[in-house]
């Protein structure tokens, strides 16, 4: 019907998005809703939270990619039918946590889930991620999607998760620990404030290709992209249109290349993996704290990127053996102090490492903790 001015509600669509998400929710969940007392975890991978009611509803996480085939999906969802009433949620760690209110479904659940295995042996729903471990790592798109990675993202997430898989089903680690990465500089996957953050960075400006430029290009809106003013008007020496970058200023961040394709960034080497420590989001125990680079360049090392790997699982394995309970990975190295840190951890330390930002006041008092 069209708009009726005399009636304006009159076949109003309020809502042409997602459902709401209340829609979704099991039946104990919904009965229960903002009434939960407290939750515990019953082994690695299991919860069980409880309501003022007394209801409980159990969860079960398994860990889980973030790019599937549709027959996983389908497999995730006959197993949900089959114990949870066809009841599950994804996680932002792309973990799938399926929850159940009846008991007796439980053990059989886990042993279920336990003994599905890939062709090659591995698991395919690996149970934990709860509490004192590791859980899995929230990522960016990588090469499989978006087009200024410095690194790949799946394929690096598999390779760190495989050497880090036994702390992903134990909770052995002093406090949890968050690892996270991005793609690039542009940090979709916000690394900022992880445990452990693996950034893909690139260290070469755009490449300009001049034949193609002005014919795959508006040149004002590459121009006017660049957020450090280094990109300017040029023409070849035929005397086409084209474009010159000060590579002193440029800040390789890809703006220019997502509005020009004759700009490409990535190069196989001047495009690596840094690793960031120390970040966290939390407010217990000390305040949230920004990542701090501790390797700045590892080169690209497809398939399997073992010198990162190696690099993320000598940090986690330090960290295990020597920080308190309750401890993040932060608060250790500042309580044994940054230099002692790379004494433990075998990094060298170099120029690079050293942290010139010049607007401290910035992040003065940006936290609720006020200790003097």
């Amino acid at each position: 019907m069209p708009y009726d001015p005399a009636d304006p509600q009159k076949d109003r669509i309020t809502d042409i998005g997602p459902r709401y998400f209340r829609d979704f929710f099991p039946p104990v969940i919904e009965k229960n809703f903002g009434k939960w007392m407290y939750h515990e975890i019953l082994e690695p991978g299991v919860l069980c939270h409880t309501a003022e009611s007394g209801d409980k509803v159990y969860t079960v996480r398994v860990g889980a990619a973030r790019l599937i085939s549709i027959e996983h999906i389908r497999e995730i969802c006959d197993i949900a039918d089959k114990y949870c009433d066809g009841y599950l949620r994804f996680t932002t760690r792309n973990n799938v946590e399926f929850m159940l209110d009846n008991v007796a479904n439980l053990k059989p659940l886990v042993d279920d889930l336990k003994s599905r295995k890939f062709s090659g042996g591995s698991s395919k729903f690996p149970v934990g991620g709860t509490g004192a471990g590791i859980t899995n790592i929230v990522h960016t798109q990588g090469w499989a999607h978006c087009h200024t990675p410095a690194i790949d993202a799946s394929g690096v997430v598999k390779a760190v998760m495989d050497g880090l898989y036994d702390y992903f089903g134990s909770m052995t680690m002093p406090a949890p620990v968050r690892v996270s990465l991005a793609c690039c500089l542009n940090m979709c996957g916000a690394v900022h404030c992880s445990d452990i953050a693996i950034l893909g960075i690139h260290r070469k400006p755009p490449m300009i290709d001049h034949e193609w430029i002005d014919k795959l290009c508006e040149l004002p809106l590459a121009i006017a992209a660049c957020p450090t003013a280094a990109i300017k008007p040029a023409k070849t020496e035929a005397g086409a249109k084209s474009l010159e970058v000060n590579a002193e200023r440029c800040m390789f961040c890809g703006n220019c290349y997502t509005m020009c394709a004759a700009m490409p960034l990535a190069d196989e080497v001047g495009s690596g993996i840094a690793i960031l420590v120390g970040g966290k989001l939390s407010n217990r125990r000390s305040k949230p704290k920004f990542s701090k680079v501790v390797i700045p360049f590892i080169a690209n090392e497809p398939p399997r990127w073992e010198t990162t790997v190696k690099a993320v699982k000598n940090i986690v394995d330090v960290y295990a053996k020597d920080a308190r309970k309750y401890e993040r990975l932060g608060e250790w190295a500042e309580r044994i102090g940054w230099e002692r840190f790379f004494e433990k951890t075998n990094i060298p330390f170099t120029h690079h490492l050293i942290d010139d930002y010049r607007f401290a006041y910035t992040t003065w008092r940006q936290s609720t903790q006020f200790k003097y």
